[in-house]
């Protein structure tokens, strides 16, 4: 099929530029999940439900191609290579996917060699965090515009526009997923979302995989001040990616690995009733070749299809979910191991606390020095001990562990649940 080269046409679609909070309702979805704890999928952005699974985005099963294509300005000279910079991100960012996914997903990289020249100085664009929709269009515009003439975008279902980062004008700050309202028709290929990456090199840890995340339908889970002042990662402090690329277990909640088609059905459990239900809970980051901590302090193997998550119902549009964390895999850095507790909501916006973490250990914080959020990092229902949920009335109890390294629980919903 004939690439589209006309600048002019170019400059007609990217004029429907807008931001990530654009998003075209549910309408036309593919059926996911008829579990009866499963949220349904809302016209929020990023919507928290997995009932059904939105089209207009990418679903991260299988293999899929990435383009990285780097940009550079005329009032600047690049001081690194596009390998260098390819090396910033990969193989970090397949490696985290590969693992969260349990080796069900693969993100293959295919980055240019060199760098392609944008026809306007950097300070042109007035990148910035909260970039203008015009400011935004002209630079996606004319990058484009260069990379079509070496590029196949109908080759890849993700795209990587990488920024020289020592020109004058790139704010690492930019760093984000572009949403196109109408999408940019290119190679005989809808590409409907970009990544625009303007990070420093070295780059922050695991940035481009928090944005890739955003490609996926992943909603941000940080909380960011009215005044850009203040805390953060109240909502879900170090337990996700999308809360925080520096957070000390960020592996993907369960319920986002039910969400992306990474779990088995039977791997997720719908707690029902007001008696208690006695289960094990895999810990999260368990996947074949990833060594567990079993009972005896042993190395365990093996684990990955068993329950990773439990959910109680708690309205029309909220339940509370259940997982086990500890130090393995994505989380080997963690600060604190046992059972994770939290709430989601599908009707809430990205960023507008879609998912919030349930402290059980309210009037203490941990790993001061390195997390994230300490008040949050010791969230976790410990071995031993049990909790009840507020507002709510659901206790878990937290009974024992496996020689596998699996965790015993009791959830008891309550006349609430």
């Amino acid at each position: 099929m004939p690439k589209l080269r006309s600048t002019a046409a170019v400059f007609t679609t990217m004029s429907a530029l807008a931001a990530t909070s654009i998003l075209t309702g549910p309408s036309v979805a593919e059926p996911f999940s008829t579990a009866p704890c499963a949220l349904h999928r809302s016209e929020a952005h990023h919507s928290e439900g997995v009932d059904t699974w939105n089209p207009e985005y990418t679903r991260p099963t299988g293999a899929l191609d990435a383009v990285m294509i780097f940009l550079s300005f005329p009032d600047a000279t690049p001081r690194t290579t596009p390998a260098e910079l390819t090396a910033d991100h990969f193989p970090a960012t397949s490696r985290f996917f590969e693992q969260a996914s349990y080796g069900r997903f693969t993100l293959r990289p295919h980055p240019l060699d060199h760098w392609l020249r944008m026809p306007q100085p950097s300070t042109s664009y007035a990148m910035k965090r909260d970039w203008s929709a015009d400011d935004r269009a002209a630079y996606l515009r004319d990058a484009f515009a260069v990379a079509d003439q070496e590029v196949d975008f109908s080759r890849y279902r993700v795209v990587y526009f990488v920024a020289d980062p020592d020109a004058p004008g790139v704010d690492s700050d930019a760093t984000k997923v572009v949403n196109l309202d109408t999408p940019m028709h290119v190679d005989g290929t809808d590409v409907r979302r970009v990544v625009t990456v303007f990070e420093r090199h070295p780059p922050d840890r695991l940035v481009l995989a928090h944005e890739t995340g955003h490609v996926f339908d992943l909603p941000d889970l940080y909380h960011r001040p009215v005044d850009g002042k203040g805390d953060w990662d109240t909502y879900v402090g170090d337990w996700d990616l999308m809360g925080s690329q520096f957070g000390l277990s960020p592996d993907l909640f369960a319920w986002h690995k039910w969400k992306l088609g990474w779990l088995d059905p039977r791997q997720v459990m719908c707690v029902r009733g007001a008696g208690p239900t006695r289960l094990t809970l895999e810990p999260l980051a368990a996947g074949p070749g990833i060594p567990v901590q079993g009972a005896a302090g042993a190395p365990a193997f093996g684990l990955g299809r068993g329950t990773k998550l439990a959910v109680v119902r708690t309205g029309a549009d909220s339940v509370l979910a259940f997982e086990a964390r500890g130090p393995v895999g994505n989380d080997r850095a963690g600060c604190r191991q046992g059972v994770l507790v939290y709430r989601v909501r599908g009707g809430a916006e990205s960023g507008g606390g879609p998912v919030e973490v349930v402290d059980a250990h309210p009037h203490t914080e941990a790993c001061w020095e390195n997390s994230v959020y300490p008040p949050l990092a010791d969230a976790p229902v410990s071995l031993g001990e049990s909790f009840t949920v507020p507002g709510d009335g659901v206790k878990v109890e937290v009974e024992g562990r496996t020689a596998s390294g699996a965790w015993t629980v009791k959830i008891t919903p309550g006349l609430e649940g």
